[in-house]
């Protein structure tokens, strides 16, 4: 053995300098795994809207607001605003209405069958919108049932035109109403009944005590769900791209869709400014609704009173039988009249056995390469985008509850981001910002499948996360530490104990945001080519080119496929409810 002081100093120095060289490599892989998520955060969340900024100001003179002057100075911007501030404003009142009553009627009445009730009213949501409006221009076309049953009354009656203000305005609330049911019915469950008791033992009768007691409580809601509506109506382009086109009436969605199509000098600068004053208009409703709700509201921490505040007594099926009555008409009846179409022969002859056919599935289905591909791409896509926002949201929504931190919250907001832009918006800004991430470098992604695999997982993946949370924050953290107390690993923790519990509330999500993928338009309507088409992308161009059998079929086959997504979620949410967990 060695006994040489020196040899001992030297070797302690030695193990001294590997120990300092391990901490410092040690704090530096720490640094880099912190630095990791925050560079891919700003690169695939942050950076498309600072692009977006950039190049709405960008010139060959260097920056400049020429591209707004000259948009400002033409008139049909200046029409443009006035009608997608009337649409969208109309459309949005139209769905507050709708979702209070019906939310009102769900939380404080016995209505039957509640829970079926709510997907019923969901239904609506989740049918594309460009699908649903496929289904009333059916229903309402000239040779519709709608002008059948009319003609029957008077020959020479028409029915209501869908290509109008009116009709766009009445498919956008129709739509988008299940928004305020669904941030209202909440809060309508959480007025204490106490107040309202008081209210009625002071004199004031049902109607007084609603106007004074319950509807300033549920305000907060109320101008949430109005909010959400407001904004599904500024990004919504299947509607006004359906319906407004043909009439000649734009919105700043198709107007930037047609200003970036049109490939003109400038086209996407133009469109830049176009996406900008977009954000500014939901900025602002997005301040309306701040100032209407600045006030914390001291109700919302309460627990929810699922049982009922008014007994409708003899006439509780006659109210039933009429809220699922509407429910029937704005949704099924018209799905129905889309089916009867693609069913038959030729569009205009009548619905009679002769002349129905199954031609058109069998082309969709078997015949058309182009279908089937677009079938593909939207299956694929929503596959992958499922499953990516599965993984990383999950674990994003654990750390967002579990580990609560400054960083994890401004996370969430980021991610949240590509989600509250209008699609039209978002679509643009991924353009800008693939075609040359870094100066002189083009990855050679714009053009190809890969940009609407990354624009669909930025902007669908807030909704697993969203969905995540609410699921981690109904399992109690003593959970996870009797786990560990009973010897549980990481591994067991998970596999035995957390998933079988939040399985519901995750696939829940999962459901949801395949869905969503799978019958995307917006987006994929600015970022597709030859060879990446999607479902909607071929709906719409049947549609264009006059095709209205196929694009009938197809939509048809839409709504199956959310129907049996819905069917999963309903099962679900029964399981869910055996267990103990609130939906």
């Amino acid at each position: 053995m060695n006994t040489n002081p020196q040899t001992i100093q030297s070797k302690r120095d030695g193990v001294e300098a590997g120990a300092g060289l391990f901490f410092f490599l040690f704090a530096a892989a720490k640094k880099c795994a912190l630095l990791l998520p925050v560079a891919v955060l700003a690169l695939f969340f942050a950076l498309p809207v600072v692009k977006l900024i950039v190049l709405s100001m960008q010139h060959d003179s260097g920056f400049t607001f020429a591209h707004y002057a000259d948009l400002l100075q033409e008139p049909r911007t200046w029409k443009t605003l006035k009608d997608t501030a009337a649409i969208v404003i109309g459309s949005s009142l139209l769905a507050v209405i709708l979702g209070a009553v019906t939310a009102w009627f769900v939380a404080y009445t016995d209505l039957k069958y509640k829970q079926a009730l709510q997907m019923a009213i969901l239904f609506s949501y989740m049918i594309p919108s460009y699908v649903l409006t496929i289904s009333w221009t059916s229903l309402m076309g000239t040779q519709g049932p709608a002008a059948y049953l009319l003609h029957l009354v008077d020959p020479n009656a028409k029915p209501w035109s869908m290509y109008s203000y009116g009709g766009i305005i009445f498919m956008m609330g129709i739509h988008h109403f299940p928004l305020v049911y669904l941030l209202s019915v909440d809060v309508f469950r959480k007025v204490p009944r106490d107040l309202e008791w008081a209210s009625r033992a002071g004199g004031a009768g049902k109607v007084k005590t609603f106007f004074l007691v319950t509807l300033p409580i549920a305000l907060p809601g109320l101008a949430g769900g109005g909010l959400l509506a407001f904004l599904a109506g500024l990004d919504n382009f299947g509607i006004p791209a359906f319906l407004g086109i043909p009439a000649h009436i734009s919105v700043l969605s198709t107007l930037i869709y047609e200003q970036i199509i049109g490939f003109g000098p400038s086209a996407f600068s133009k469109g830049a400014a176009l996406s900008v004053v977009l954000v500014l208009f939901a900025a602002a409703g997005a301040m309306l609704q701040w100032l209407l709700v600045r006030k914390n509201n001291p109700f919302d921490a309460g627990v929810p009173d699922d049982s009922p505040r008014y007994f409708l007594g003899p006439y509780r099926t006659l109210v039933s039988l009429l809220l699922w009555g509407f429910l029937a008409v704005i949704t099924v009846v018209p799905s129905l009249s889309m089916l009867a179409v693609s069913l038959k022969k030729a569009y205009g002859v009548p619905f009679t056995l002769p002349n129905l056919t199954l031609d058109h599935y069998q082309y969709i289905l078997f015949e058309s390469t182009k279908v089937w591909r677009s079938m593909q791409n939207s299956f694929l896509l929503a596959a992958v985008t499922l499953g990516i926002c599965f993984a990383f949201g999950t674990w994003i929504a654990y750390v967002r509850v579990r580990r609560p931190s400054w960083l994890a919250k401004t996370a969430e907001i980021v991610i949240a981001l590509p989600f509250t832009l209008p699609g039209i918006v978002f679509g643009l800004a991924m353009i800008f910002v693939w075609m040359e991430p870094v100066p002189g470098w083009n990855p050679g992604i714009y053009g190809s499948m890969q940009i609407l695999f990354i624009a669909y997982v930025c902007r669908f993946l807030i909704l697993q996360v969203r969905s995540g949370i609410s699921a981690f924050m109904q399992i109690d953290v003593s959970m996870e530490e009797a786990a560990h107390i009973f010897g549980a690993d990481r591994r067991r923790k998970w596999l035995r104990i957390l998933l079988p519990l939040l399985a519901p509330g995750l696939l829940g999500g999962g459901i949801l945001v395949f869905l969503t993928a799978l019958t995307e338009l917006t987006v994929s309507a600015i970022l597709w080519s030859a060879g990446s088409q999607t479902i909607g992308v071929t709906v719409y161009g049947f549609e264009q080119a006059g095709d209205t059998m196929y694009s009938t079929a197809l939509s048809s086959l839409v709504i199956a496929l959310i129907l049996a997504g819905m069917a999963v979620i309903y099962t679900l949410q029964k399981v869910q409810a055996k267990r103990g967990v609130r939906s």
